[in-house]
């Protein structure tokens, strides 16, 4: 089995990255961006440069843009090529516990917690021990509106599977601003799902490389780009179920105001995207950009 881990940086080789680096059963790619160091170096992994992103294709490359996070759709071609079976998804700022990565449930079927709502969104955070919090890029409308109160034991089969980060959660700048908060989650939670759809980030997540198709980060949509992803890769059938705690965050410097801006297209309108793509996943491009659907036809022509 290859088992391959794709992030982006703008940093020297963190503390997380030399982590993952050092992974025997699972190979690094990273993906940079022109404010990487020109020196960028690993010791095992591989390193992307942006001359590398604009030989595998310079439309792509184009129509992403520079200084994007986005930059690791470049990374998953990557683990394309190479034949992955699953890919994992991380920041730079994530440190692994010891046992990240080694009680893997994609391509199972696990036993879990499973939450039936009529909602149509599933927040997955609020299921915790931290109920007042919630996922970056659930609908906040639907927040007074969470109800955990149906759950049973039922068998899935894992598509996704998207762990959890003690230290700074991934919740939007509203929830972060408000609370300011610090976690350690409860593993006797964990794993969970829903019968819904549910978001989840690109921060410390896992998938099967058979996904990969149809999983692209969103250029030009503010801090709704793996979000919107995860809801596209939903619609279109994958299972995902929520993991314990595998990375402890340690988050980068951000502006919370300028994180609330970013994540306004996705205030106004993640509702909306939840109710249309349970029906057809496609209908998320009438909230995409042009230049971020040709971005995605382009990513798609190399499947």
């Amino acid at each position: 089995m290859t088992n391959v881990i794709v992030t982006t940086t703008i940093h020297p080789p963190t503390a997380a990255v030399q982590l993952f680096d050092a992974m025997p059963d699972w190979h690094l790619v990273v993906v940079g961006d022109r404010k990487t160091p020109d020196d960028y170096a690993l010791r095992h992994g591989t390193y992307l440069g942006p001359d590398d992103q604009d030989k595998i294709d310079k439309d792509l490359s184009e129509l992403i843009g520079w200084d994007s996070i986005q930059r690791r759709n470049f990374g998953f071609l990557v683990a394309l090529e190479m034949g992955a079976d699953v890919v994992a998804v991380v920041d730079d700022d994530n440190i692994p516990y010891e046992h990240w990565g080694r009680d893997l449930m994609v391509g199972r079927d696990v036993e879990v917690d499973l939450y039936a709502t009529s909602a149509p969104a599933f927040d997955p955070v609020g299921a915790t021990n931290y109920p007042h919090l919630w996922h970056r890029g659930f609908p906040i409308q639907l927040l007074p509106t969470r109800d955990y109160s149906t759950c049973s034991r039922q068998t899935v089969h894992v598509d996704v599977q998207a762990d959890f980060w003690n230290g700074d959660p991934d919740v939007d700048a509203i929830c972060r601003i408000q609370f300011a908060p610090e976690c350690a989650f409860d593993e006797g939670v964990f794993p969970l799902a829903s019968n819904t759809i549910a978001p989840f980030n690109s921060q410390n997540t896992f998938l099967a490389a058979s996904w990969l198709e149809h999983y692209f980060m969103m250029p030009h949509v503010g801090r709704m780009d793996d979000i919107w992803a995860s809801y596209y890769l939903q619609g279109k059938g994958a299972s995902v179920v929520f993991g314990r705690p595998s990375v402890t965050q340690e988050r980068n410097p951000h502006d919370l105001i300028t994180d609330m801006t970013r994540e306004y297209i996705g205030y106004e309108n993640n509702l909306s995207i939840v109710k249309a793509v349970v029906d057809d996943p496609d209908e998320l491009f009438r909230f995409l950009p042009a230049r971020t659907i040709a971005a995605f036809d382009r990513y798609r022509s190399h499947f």
